[in-house]
């Protein structure tokens, strides 16, 4: 069954409406799906002759995907963006940065990271270039590794078609470059 809401309301100082919908429904079933949003107002006037049209895939499987440092190279600070797919968020989630020799220089926690929710994230945090103790880093490549699992669970890097993680993140492992 389907879950949605809405509401309507005249803004103060003038004609305009406003609406919004709060749709929620429940898809059980991994795979492609389209929303299709079209409307009317009260006397059956169309809003507009374009559908707003949007494709998704789902997958109810926790997993891991497009996990990228943007912007790469950097200079100053760079942020990390990733997709988590299913249902439940990871109890545990941290990127370690390495050297190329394998040096963990820092870990980046779940806290410092800010919100993450199923969907798209880009994480509030910024990575600066420096290491635990505040040192700044040599220009370079730094590899970085996520640790991700739910209630103990290791949670696995989606491997799809239409997200070709292997490209820019290969045997759990992304590179950025370091370069001020």
């Amino acid at each position: 069954m389907d879950r949605f809401a809405a509401s309507s309301k005249n803004l103060p100082g003038g004609d305009d409406n406003a609406a919004t919908l709060i749709y929620k429904p429940y898809l059980k079933e991994d795979g492609e799906y389209e929303l299709i949003v079209t409307g009317k107002d009260v006397s059956n006037n169309k809003s507009g002759a374009i559908e707003y049209r949007v494709a998704f895939e789902v997958y109810n499987k926790s997993m891991i995907t497009n996990l990228l440092n943007y912007p790469n190279p950097f200079t100053s600070s760079t942020a990390f963006v990733f997709t988590l797919t299913g249902t439940q968020l990871p109890s545990q989630f941290r990127i370690q940065i390495l050297t190329v020799t394998g040096k963990i220089v820092r870990e980046i926690t779940k806290q410092e990271l800010g919100p993450i929710k199923i969907g798209h994230n880009i994480t509030d945090y910024k990575w600066d270039g420096k290491d635990q103790f505040g040192q700044s880093l040599a220009n370079g490549v730094y590899l970085y590794l996520v640790i991700a699992d739910i209630n103990g669970k290791k949670i696995d890097k989606l491997k799809s078609s239409t997200f070709n993680t292997e490209k820019y993140f290969q045997s759990g492992y992304g590179k950025m470059y370091l370069m001020r």
